[in-house]
């Protein structure tokens, strides 16, 4: 699972960014509508204002409801440099000032997603650098999935789903002020946590196995030993989630949304080390004892370790206890249905990760680690656009969803989807057209030029799916903003089916060095079947959604991404027939290409008269007439 905005992924050391497997995402339970900051019903009742936000540097910005700009937590307000928190009576009180701290803390924690996504990307990036594409990658990506995998399948669906709004509550209605609840809370989740990593780290052969098998391409005993250090890392995550569920019912976002960035720097100080160490690790025999094995298996858990403790500070000046207390309380399975299909969810979506990395690992060295640096990097336009995107929708669908307007919801939910084409779309083409030489810019690393091109064959191959994954994910946000998680989960069956069965075929019947390319196909196909099924769903629950002005944008939109493309594939193969090939061709390919490419897509949709972006043309060239 690429998991919520933690999802869109608690990625390792990602603030809401991806997972170190590359599934999908588990989306957050839009819970009961939020209060708007500013009083009302956060929106105007003009169903005219839904049609003109305004694109900004990758965020959707309606002027008229700077409220979007804000996760869907009930009363957001400024979080402080020393963990505490403005009321949020305080702000409203204060008028101006309320809407100035409630954006203030929305940009702070804009900024630490940004950075988390940085960073992130720049360990993944030191990696392929320190160990290449390869059968000690391949291993070390299969142990670093199994400890997400095994959380969210334990706490961490209800941690993303359910805990703040019960936490919210707790805090309000109870005489302690939440103290015995938080209390039970813990002691339920360090004993659930406890348990699981110890059943697993006793099973790590076998969760290996069931990841890779036995195959003769791959390295179960190397995965195995690096799983015994990576494992504790579940009762990191869960300390981690749990600490940041606690803090945001505080209304304190900051320490949450910038520890990431910490588990980032720790991970590539490890690295910076590793490289460092004399000699090479060991295959065969692979040793617990190996100073490469343990710098990198103990470094990286520390990563996640501080993680959590690094919101301690913030915490405790909360006044919070931290003595768990054993016993039940019964908001603790107040949700229970809602979790179940959430961890269904999880479930199913871990069988397609499966099937995709058993095929993988046995099929080519780095085949595992080469489909997930394409994932990787076509999450990048999702998670710096697309989930701003949904981030400004997804306040005023669950609003109408709690108002039972279904009419203001289809609109909010079109807006999505045309705001998401308009600034993906292009970028998809991009990848399409320029995937080579971006794969050859970003990784050309010791194992040659053949692992960078299959790389970048893979990316241009599957980048279709980078629009389609965002649809899912919109239409998933759309169901639990109705408070439906079964529909989800349906889905998600549907998706897996298809992908374990396109899996299947290909271990099959595709030579073993075209494996990477096919699954990267399978997994952007699945996306596109999951929108499609979704779209059938939210019909049959909605009604008509008024796809037409959709297709009409997505219509403008493709002709004007794929005249662009071929324009900026031209130029990157002009580029090649008259610069030797490397690492320098491949960055002038990628920025001369890509900036002509782009230039060309946004004139042709000028041209094409697409009014979703006519508010930004309309301020570039009255900017332009200014001078």
């Amino acid at each position: 699972m690429n998991g919520d905005e933690r999802a869109e992924a608690l990625r390792p050391g990602e603030a809401g960014a991806e997972t170190a497997h590359p599934t999908e995402p588990i989306p957050r339970v839009a819970g009961p509508a939020p209060t708007p900051p500013f009083g009302g019903d956060g929106s105007s009742g003009d169903p005219t204002e839904t049609t003109q936000p305004i694109p900004v540097f990758g965020r959707v910005v309606d002027e008229a409801r700077p409220e979007q700009h804000t996760e869907v937590i009930p009363q957001v307000a400024e979080s402080h440099g020393d963990g505490t928190a403005e009321s949020p009576e305080t702000t409203r009180d204060e008028g101006g000032s309320g809407k100035q701290s409630l954006l203030r803390a929305s940009g702070s924690m804009a900024v630490a997603t940004l950075v988390s996504r940085i960073t992130g990307f720049g360990w993944k990036l030191v990696l392929a650098y320190t160990v290449g594409f390869g059968v000690v990658n391949d291993s070390f990506t299969v142990a670093n999935t199994l400890p997400t995998s095994i959380f969210e399948l334990l706490i961490g669906g209800v941690l993303t789903s359910v805990i703040v709004p019960v936490l919210v509550r707790a805090q309000k209605s109870d005489a302690d002020g939440g103290r015995a609840y938080v209390q039970k809370l813990l002691g339920a989740a360090g004993l659930v946590l406890a348990v699981g990593t110890l059943l697993s780290m006793l099973l790590a052969p076998a969760l290996v196995w069931l990841y890779m098998g036995d195959g003769d391409k791959a390295s179960p005993e190397l995965a195995t030993a690096l799983a015994y250090l990576l494992l504790p890392q579940i009762a990191c995550y869960g300390a981690s989630a749990l600490f940041g569920a606690l803090l945001q019912s505080k209304r304190v976002f900051g320490p949450p949304a910038w520890a990431p960035v910490v588990n980032n720097v720790v991970i590539l100080v490890t690295l910076v080390i590793y490289r460092a160490l004399p000699g090479e690790l060991t295959l065969n025999p692979v040793r617990m004892s190996d100073a490469h094995l343990l710098t990198l298996g103990i470094g990286v858990t520390c990563g996640v370790l501080a993680q959590a403790c690094v919101q301690l500070p913030a915490l405790r000046r909360t006044g919070l206890s931290f003595r768990p207390r054993i016993g039940w309380d019964s908001r603790l399975s107040e949700f229970g249905g809602m979790t179940l299909w959430m961890l269904g969810y999880v479930g199913v979506s871990q069988i397609g990760l499966l099937s995709l990395s058993r095929v993988a690992t046995a099929s080519d060295p780095g085949a595992w680690s080469i489909y997930n640096y394409t994932w990787m990097l076509l999450q990048l336009p999702y998670g710096v656009i697309g989930f701003s995107v949904m981030t400004a929708i997804l306040p005023r669908m669950s609003a109408a969803a709690a108002d039972r307007d279904h009419a203001r919801m289809i609109d909010d939910l079109s807006l999505g989807n045309r705001m998401s084409t308009v600034s993906l779309l292009p970028i998809s083409a991009m990848m399409t057209a320029l995937g080579v030489p971006m794969a050859v810019a970003l990784f050309s690393v010791r194992d040659g030029s053949g692992s960078t091109e299959q790389l970048g064959i893979a990316l241009a191959v599957s980048a279709f799916g980078v629009l389609p994954f965002a649809i899912t994910m919109m239409q998933m946000r759309a169901f639990y903003a109705l408070k439906d998680a079964r529909t989800p989960t349906l889905i998600m069956v549907v998706m897996t089916v298809v992908k374990v069965l396109m899996a299947v075929a290909v271990g099959a019947l595709v030579p073993s060095g075209d494996v990477v390319v096919a699954l990267t196909f399978t997994n952007s196909f699945t996306f596109v079947v999951g929108s499609l099924v979704g779209e059938l769903w939210l019909r049959h629950r909605l009604g008509p959604l008024g796809s037409g002005r959709f297709l009409d944008t997505l219509g403008r939109t493709l002709v004007a991404s794929v005249a662009g493309a071929v324009l900026a594939w031209l130029v990157s193969r002009a580029l090649h027939g008259v610069l030797p090939a490397g690492p320098v061709t491949g960055w002038a390919q990628l920025v001369l290409g890509g900036v002509t490419g782009l230039t060309a897509v946004f004139g042709v949709m000028w041209l094409l008269r697409v009014s979703e972006l006519r508010p930004a043309f309309d301020r570039i060239t009255g900017l332009l007439r200014r001078r």
